[in-house]
């Protein structure tokens, strides 16, 4: 008798080839990039809050699997949040802000939420925030990289914060971002300086600063370029996909050219979008924590509407907001809506008859 050719067996039947511990150690792969450019450009004390995230997450995990009896180190999730939190960190910022900020993105917002896969929110995204609110000035006091010469009264503060501290004066009014910081003599290094001149002063000093690296901020989001490249090894990995990055950041452009410019008396269509795209964490928000694969839709359409979201908070909370930073909130603001986009944007199971055809039917 021949074997038999169909071999019939319970759900599921396909199985990825990657799982759990390969995607979030890929993410890290990704993010070491940009993580080793903060130590070279802030030193020491930029690894020090990048070893001290690191380490209390894997403990913080750790004690809670004793409790749990159960056994997550290995999937390399609390190493991957550990990191994002310390990416996520002002160079300068005391140890203690990282240390809280690990063990309540792994203690509150993933355990008490049933682990990895029940949290509701990115854990690191909530840690960053639970101390940004809690230690707002500790958390706003940057410094620049060492190698771009320090101006009294300015080191401390992003291009970002800068911008919105000039907005109410009359002497910058009608003037774009860039302008706003030549105005006021804030820092552009020399290596922007000649790239921009080589240019033809087609992008400003500070947006090349930007884009390589060049400027105050967090550990890990200063470096446009270097995310890039890592949020191409996750694309080209098939990680990510390129739906949630591109309606974030589309619809930021979008809404940053049309209104940008009215908060500078600038009039419609007259917005700056190079500098802000390239500032603050909208790189390391739009590819290593937007795309959070258990806080985010599982559709194409649901993310899109997701990414689009992120795009139109950020833009409103950034220009309109108190805030000069606003893509840790957007994307929060944004995890919120993430089951009701699942419920209206999944796809209908086969078999299943609409509501709306049922009832046609029975009106006939």
């Amino acid at each position: 008798m021949e074997a038999p050719t169909l071999v019939v067996s319970s759900s599921p039947h396909l199985h990825a080839k990657s799982n759990t511990s390969a995607i979030m150690w890929n993410v890290s792969i990704a993010l070491a990039p940009a993580a080793l450019w903060g130590v070279f450009a802030f030193g020491f004390r930029a690894l020090l809050v990048l070893c001290v995230s690191i380490a209390t997450s894997v403990f913080t995990e750790w004690l809670l699997n004793r409790i749990s009896k159960e056994f997550t180190i290995r999937d390399g999730s609390a190493f991957l949040t550990g990191l994002l939190i310390g990416m996520n960190m002002p160079p300068a910022v005391p140890v203690f802000v990282p240390i809280l900020a690990s063990i309540f993105a792994i203690a509150v917002a993933k355990w008490v939420f049933g682990g990895l896969g029940s949290n509701w929110i990115n854990p690191a995204l909530a840690g960053r925030v639970f101390v940004f609110f809690s230690f707002t000035g500790l958390m706003s006091n940057y410094s620049l990289p060492r190698f771009v010469q320090s101006v009294d009264g300015i080191s401390s503060a992003t291009m970002l914060t800068t911008i919105k501290m000039q907005i109410g004066d009359s002497a910058i009014q009608q003037l774009s971002s860039p302008a706003i910081l030549s105005e006021i003599g804030y820092p552009a290094s020399q290596f922007s300086l000649k790239v921009s001149q080589m240019l033809g002063d087609a992008l400003s000093p500070y947006t090349i600063d930007a884009f390589f690296g060049l400027v105050g901020g967090s550990i890990g989001e200063i470096s446009a370029i270097l995310l890039l490249i890592g949020a191409t090894y996750l694309l080209a990995r098939k990680i990510i996909t390129w739906h949630i990055p591109v309606a974030f950041l589309g619809t930021f452009i979008v809404f940053t050219w049309m209104f940008g410019g009215l908060r500078n008396g600038m009039g419609l269509f007259t917005g700056d979008v190079m500098l802000p795209l390239f500032s603050g964490g909208m790189m390391l928000g739009a590819f290593f924590m937007a795309t959070d694969m258990v806080t985010s839709p599982t559709t194409a359409k649901g993310m899109i509407i997701f990414g689009t979201g992120i795009g139109f908070f950020t833009f409103l909370l950034r220009y309109f907001g108190s805030l000069p930073e606003s893509v840790s909130l957007a994307i929060i603001i944004m995890n919120i809506f993430t089951p009701t986009i699942e419920r209206y944007v999944m796809p209908k199971r086969f078999g299943e008859v609409a509501k709306k055809s049922v009832k046609k039917k029975e009106a006939k």
